[in-house]
């Protein structure tokens, strides 16, 4: 440990301590969710002080010592077990047993960031990289359908699917919209979806948008002999007409597979997309991430990284979440950042901005894994 390190690390009040280990052995082992924040003090505090504070707010204490603390909701504490002074960053590790262990990915983002991000003792808190332990990975559902999945029922193996989204966003009548899904699939593409604000409008009813959607499907498959899919928008104001809309557009004849239900992940709620990954797995789940660049800008001090949300919407159940255009178009980003967070839930293993994260649930020296 560093002089500068040992310096810090004397300047912890007592309570403080209880959040810092520069020394936990193997935070791999298993036990822990483990993040990268940067962090710029905003205040008085130094880097490991504030650190200390982040460490507490996230997880089971608050600005000043507990006295009703216990033995055991010690062992629950968040820890700060690495730093990076000239990076900025810290590596807080998590005891995955702080969270709802019904696999709950809104309860874990309420914890690491949550209040830490309107905390005053901060200037800048990113959270840039996360990693689940397979131990963890247990809990949660991750994707029931997935690309491959669609892949396999479109046929589709040798290119990448073609998918659009129908422009105007708004304004077009329910068989204007499905006149141009009909174009786009006679012309060639395969996938279309609904954009992130379609819902139930005076001029578009949502169950005359369904109608028409299934009939140019069914005549762009006929004429083309090629298998089509749409993504439907079910967020909605409220579970019920959610899984209403839903209901609705499985009882309207679509073939299995032909159909995906899009949720506006961030604007709606974790909860929307989990009920929808648990209700109906075997539909592909489109998470649209409106309103993300407030949180994931890299101009913005205080958020996550597409990385982050990325992994999270993987845990959640997604089969999709867009990633960024890594540069090109009318979106925000860089190849560095949103090509990353693509390989960082598309594979099996894949390399983030600093955690190897395996979504495998088995040991990573089975060499025969089925």
């Amino acid at each position: 440990m560093s002089s500068t390190i040992e310096e810090l690390v004397q300047s912890l009040n007592p309570k403080q301590q209880g959040y810092v280990n520069l020394e936990l052995p193997d935070p791999t082992n298993g036990e822990y969710l483990l993040t990268v924040f940067r962090l710029v003090p905003g205040g008085e505090m130094n880097m490991l002080q504030a650190a200390a504070e982040i460490a507490a707010e996230s997880s089971t204490g608050t600005n000043f010592r507990v006295n009703t603390e216990t033995k055991f909701s010690k062992v629950m504490n968040a820890r700060v077990y690495q730093m990076d002074l000239e990076r900025e960053l810290v590596w807080i590790a998590y005891p995955w047993r702080l969270f709802d262990r019904g696999g709950n990915v809104q309860n874990i983002l309420t914890y690491i960031v949550g209040n830490v991000l309107g905390m005053k003792e901060i200037s800048a808190l990113k959270l840039l990289d996360v990693w689940f332990p397979p131990s963890m990975l247990e809990q949660y559902d991750g994707p029931g359908f997935t690309v491959d999945d669609m892949r396999s029922y479109l046929g589709v193996y040798d290119r990448p699917i073609l998918g659009t989204i129908v422009k105007p966003k708004m304004g077009l009548t329910s068989a204007e919209y499905a006149e141009v899904c009909y174009d786009f699939w006679a012309g060639g593409g395969d996938f279309v979806k609904n954009d992130e604000p379609q819902a139930n409008q005076d001029f578009c009813p949502y169950d005359k948008m369904v109608k028409h959607v299934k009939e140019a499907m069914d005549k762009a498959v006929e004429e083309t002999g090629k298998k089509k899919v749409h993504s439907f928008n079910v967020s909605a104001p409220d579970f019920d007409t959610m899984i209403e809309r839903c209901e609705m557009i499985r009882n309207a004849g679509f073939e299995p597979g032909s159909y995906a239900f899009l949720i506006d992940g961030i604007t709606a709620g974790w909860m929307a997309i989990q009920t929808i990954r648990r209700r109906y797995p075997d539909v592909f789940l489109h998470f649209h991430r409106a309103a993300h660049g407030a949180f994931t800008r890299p101009e913005n001090p205080i958020g996550f990284s597409v990385l982050v949300l990325s992994k999270f919407a993987r845990l959640a159940g997604a089969s999709g979440i867009h990633t960024g255009t890594a540069g090109v178009g009318k979106m925000k980003g860089t190849p560095e950042e949103d090509v990353v967070a693509a390989h960082g839930i598309q594979y099996l293993s894949s390399h983030g901005h600093f955690f190897e994260q395996s979504w495998a649930k088995i040991m990573e020296t089975d060499k025969d894994a089925i």
